[in-house]
């Protein structure tokens, strides 16, 4: 089974930054993830809380 690199919690982190008003490139760039990722991971994960 592949190991996930990023937990639900940082996933999260992550999109709260977009929520803050930053730009979607900077906090790919600074996370190590591609474009595709961050709009999939808010696809699964927008709206929801950490736990």
């Amino acid at each position: 089974m592949k190991r996930k690199r990023f937990t639900e919690g940082q996933i999260i982190g992550v999109l709260k930054e977009s929520e803050a008003g930053a730009k979607t490139d900077d906090i790919c760039r600074r996370h190590g993830i591609s474009s595709a990722t961050f709009y999939s991971w808010r696809k699964k994960y927008g709206g929801m809380e950490a736990g």
